[in-house]
């Protein structure tokens, strides 16, 4: 039975749609990650201990379930560990082309919580790249390598396990004249990347970018929140993959952007402060 004991939330409440009329309309739908299963040749989702980076997240947060990490098979304490990157990403067979920019940050700074938290564990990255783009993150890789985090510079094939669901990986070691090999470990993360969380083009019309579903900004350079639509902003990763440092910048800009409009068509139309653009254009159904 649902109680509210200060009656502050009415449970009979029904869903029903109402219009909103705005000057100009933000998107900030944010991004949904690649599912884990979704390369069956990782096995993530029938192999146990083949799990996601947010799952390791929530296992290392001091709010964590267990107050360490633990493979989900046994509850074990892992002595391996291995990432894999590109995941979700930089994969044709998946249709996700683009590179989700955040992977290889995320997965160093695990790396290096987990060896705080496992001092003992052998930490494993296998990578393709290395993409390591903002201010302070290449010295941030660098530190993980001296606190002996290894990186191997290789494509992994394939993930099973064996019989005592220790998953073994087949990869290619490309600094190693391509020589192809199986490697044991207790767990595995997968690096998995970032998608659009919704399509603005059924409700706005708003250009999507190519084939990778982010809205398309025409000038991303000059204008980074500025679509293709008079009186419509986009922030954060709605315009594509980045981490919380860039999606704050863009949401400052996002802000600028907007107010600026919205001053202009206030100046344009004094009398009664209506925007260029359409009634329909402005109209919001939400459910």
């Amino acid at each position: 039975e649902k109680v509210c004991p200060v009656g502050c939330i009415d449970f009979t409440q029904a869903a029903q749609e109402f219009t909103i009329h705005a000057g100009a309309i933000l998107l900030a739908t944010g991004y949904e990650l690649t599912p884990t299963a979704a390369k069956e040749e990782y096995g993530a989702g029938q192999l146990p201990n083949v799990v996601s980076g947010l799952l390791i997240e929530r296992l290392l947060a001091p709010t964590g379930p267990y107050g360490h990490v633990l493979r989900p098979s046994d509850g074990k304490e892992p002595d391996s560990i291995a990432y894999v990157q590109c995941a979700g990403s930089r994969d044709k067979s998946l249709g996700i082309e683009y590179c989700s920019r955040i992977c290889c940050m995320y997965a160093i700074k695990q790396a290096m919580l987990l060896s705080g938290a496992l001092p003992l564990a052998d930490i494993t990255i296998y990578y393709m790249d290395i993409r390591t783009f903002g201010k302070g993150y290449e010295q941030f890789y660098q530190n993980a390598r001296a606190m002996g985090i290894e990186f191997v510079k290789g494509k992994v094939a394939r993930i099973n396990e064996d019989d005592d669901h220790n998953p073994v990986l087949r990869v290619e070691l490309i600094d190693d004249g391509s020589r192809v090999v199986e490697r044991q470990h207790d767990l595995i993360v997968l690096s998995v990347g970032m998608v659009p969380a919704y399509n603005p083009q059924k409700l706005y019309s708003v250009p999507i970018a190519g084939d990778d579903g982010f809205v398309k900004i025409p000038a991303p350079n000059l204008s980074p929140s500025v679509t293709d639509r008079p009186g419509i902003f986009v922030s954060g990763a709605a315009a594509g993959p980045m981490d919380i440092v860039d999606s704050i910048v863009l949401a400052g800009a996002a802000a600028a952007e907007t107010a600026a409009y919205l001053e202009e068509n206030r100046r344009q139309f004094p009398s009664n402060g209506r925007p260029a653009i359409t009634k329909k254009e402005t109209e919001l159904a939400y459910a």
